[in-house]
């Protein structure tokens, strides 16, 4: 899963601009619906003259590099409204949890929210067809659709002897690129930006805003797992950071059009604020240009994991109302002038096992400070670190079992959770008895965990005593944020999870060094 959403976000990073050549592109389409026809009328059975049409585009495009690529209605839809930052549905954050797909959450306000669709709901059936057997991305092109249309779904809920049918009309949901803004201490704020889209730099300004009201003088960007999006939003997002004058990127192509240097426009935003950027090795594209931009110029410390290293821009070219390409028709540079794109002469190594040249090989460059950076590779941190998560951690993870516990716990359906009163409740007698008032200050301890290990026999979920032991402070981290979500929704699920990230940690470690690099170039 983790794999097919790096593929997903990595194929659908940085697109450039929307190029208008008609008669080009017309005339070779029509080529290429000839012979789609001619195959039609003459093969010994019968085929669909668009998909011939559709695989001899794919064909050409997969001789060319790994991301030129061909999109068909359902993913020209889909990158549609990833740039523009809305779709229409019924506004649910959705999880494949074995075969069961599971709502997370609903989006308050939207038509599922409305309907009373819970948290924890397993969605069974899709329009009469069972979800069984699909992914949550595959769910999620079923659940969208024409604003004003209808999809019935069939919800079975825990407590419920019948399941729920609901017919649900989509609505415009917004699609938050930033959807996370917090502050994870006194003075330090935390932002985490999804990916790049038409709304980012504005939904980011508004977020600072809020976080600055709050005593924010400190920075945390994470751009973890975040895949791309629009080029655009890139130079305007390194723009918020950098003096007016310093260069953000330059591109360079086979035509004139490509070949340009962008630089930062404004002032006074927030370029005297100490910065520390996180970033993975999903980091694809429009965060390595952010990234590449706050480095190459000294602005701000990189940590986290190498990233993963796209530095190809794509231009889409549409073939119809409902078909388009994106074509690779420009690199792009950092400041210093290194190329971070790694080497793709074998798709699966470029993708999968993200092999990084050795340092001998790659091409040395210089920030502004003098500090040497390296081409080819992706956008190395300043330092590394790195976090994974043990096996049995992984394996509760995709049985949903921190979820399904927390689920069980904030209902009072678990034998430690009967010496609690929630804050959702509505319950004198239980305030009045000798039950504790679960609030923010919980904590997960030995006795918690000993409740989750009641729950995973009973609910026939293998594990070893050793490997339990081993993974016991990873679990306390999920147990708590899964917690924190049911009862008082995701973003402090999200916050209290940051809190004890560590890798947020030993950014929170390193701000007297962002200071100091701050300090040390400013004008």
């Amino acid at each position: 899963m983790i794999k097919r959403t790096i593929l997903f976000f990595v194929a659908f990073s940085m697109i450039l601009s929307i190029a208008w050549e008609d008669d080009l592109w017309n005339q070779s389409l029509k080529k290429i619906e000839s012979i789609a026809a001619a195959i039609e009328a003459s093969y010994y059975r019968e085929v669909d003259r668009q998909d011939l049409a559709q695989a001899a585009i794919k064909g050409m495009l997969q001789t060319l590099d790994p991301h030129s690529y061909f999109l068909n209605p359902k993913n020209l839809t889909t990158l549609r409204e990833e740039y523009k930052g809305k779709y229409h549905g019924l506004g649910l954050m959705i999880q494949k949890q074995e075969d069961r797909l599971v709502v997370v959450t609903p989006i308050e306000g939207t038509p599922a929210y409305r309907l009373g669709i819970q948290a924890g709901d397993i969605i069974s059936h899709i329009e009469g067809e069972s979800t069984k057997p699909i992914s949550s991305f595959e769910a999620m092109q079923k659940l969208r659709g024409p604003e004003g249309t209808s999809v019935a779904i069939t919800i079975i809920r825990e407590g419920l002897d019948e399941p729920l049918d609901f017919t649900v009309t989509r609505a415009e949901i917004p699609l938050f690129s930033v959807p996370y803004a917090f502050m994870l201490q006194d003075g330090i704020g935390y932002v985490y930006i999804r990916n790049f889209a038409e709304t980012t730099a504005a939904e980011f300004r508004e977020k600072m805003k809020i976080l600055k009201a709050r005593g924010m003088r400190k920075l945390i960007l994470d751009l973890r797992w975040n895949g791309g999006g629009t080029f655009p939003q890139s130079i305007e997002l390194s723009d918020e950071f950098l003096p007016k004058g310093d260069l953000v990127v330059s591109i360079k192509g086979r035509k004139s059009y490509y070949n340009r240097k962008f630089y930062a426009l404004h002032d006074n935003q927030h370029e005297d604020i100490p910065l520390i950027i996180l970033i993975n090795n999903a980091s694809a594209s429009a965060p390595e240009i952010v990234s590449g931009a706050v480095k190459d110029n000294d602005r701000g410390l990189i940590v986290g994991d190498d990233s993963f290293g796209k530095g190809l821009v794509q231009t889409l070219f549409p073939l119809a109302s409902d078909a388009a390409i994106a074509l690779t028709t420009a690199k792009y540079f950092t400041p210093s002038g290194r190329s971070i794109q790694r080497d793709y002469s074998e798709v699966d190594d470029y993708f999968f096992t993200r092999q990084i040249p050795d340092e001998s090989s790659r091409e040395v460059r210089y920030t502004a400070a003098g500090r040497k950076v390296l081409g080819q590779g992706g956008i190395s941190p300043d330092y590394e670190a790195k976090y994974a998560y043990a096996l049995l951690t992984v394996r509760l993870l995709n049985k949903g079992a921190f979820f399904e516990y927390a689920k069980k716990f904030t209902a009072g359906n678990t034998p430690l959770a009967e010496r609690f009163v929630f804050p959702n409740e509505d319950a004198p007698e239980k305030r009045k008895s000798n039950r504790t008032v679960l609030d923010k200050k919980f904590t997960v301890n030995p006795e918690v965990l000993d409740d989750f290990k009641r729950f995973l026999k009973d609910a026939d979920i293998p594990f070893d005593e050793a490997e339990f032991d081993e993974a016991k402070d990873q679990f306390k981290r999920e147990i708590k944020r899964e917690i924190f979500t049911f009862l008082w929704g995701i973003e402090e699920g999200t916050r209290v999870f940051r809190k004890t990230d560590p890798i947020v940690r030993r950014a929170i470690e390193l701000f007297p060094e962002a200071l100091a690099l701050l300090q040390n170039n400013a004008p």
